[in-house]
Formats: structure tokens, sequence, C-alpha cells
């Protein structure tokens, strides 16, 4: 998991049970944050919050999601960011 990884509380982890998986165990979303910065493609594994495609951490916080959306997008997991 990278830098600021979180476990999903409360209505996201709610959400995030509701949605199919991606693959074994993780789902693919996008978020969308309260100040409407956007990350369309977001990890969700076993309930962690754990990769944003392309950064080297996860910028945000629980505290801050509006939404989550599943979208299945695909991607290289050895990419480096």
């Amino acid at each position: 998991m990278r830098d600021g990884a979180f476990v999903l509380s409360g209505i996201w982890l709610s959400a995030a049970r509701q949605l199919g998986e991606t693959g074994m165990g993780y789902v693919v979303v996008s978020v969308t944050l309260k100040d409407g910065r956007r990350y369309p493609q977001v990890l969700i594994d076993s309930g962690h919050l754990s990769r944003v495609r392309g950064l080297p951490h996860i910028p945000v916080v629980e505290d801050d999601i509006a939404e989550i959306n599943q979208t299945d997008a695909k991607w290289n997991w050895d990419e480096t960011p």
C-alpha cells in the first residue's frame, strides 16, 4: 500500500461493500472530493483505499470524499508513478 492509505469506515465502507469486484478482492473506482478534485482511478483493496493511479501517495483523507463511483478501469500495477 502507498503512503497515506487508509481503511474506509462509515458510509464509505458501506458504499464500497456494495460495489462489485474489478478483480479478486479489489475494485477500481473514481473518487470525487468535496472541493471538486477528482481522481479517476483509485484502488480499494479489502476495504482499504490503497492506491491512486500515477501517484506515489494517497492525496486524500476519508473526510474529504464526496463521491465514490465504480469504474473497473484497468492499469498496469507494476507502473511507477
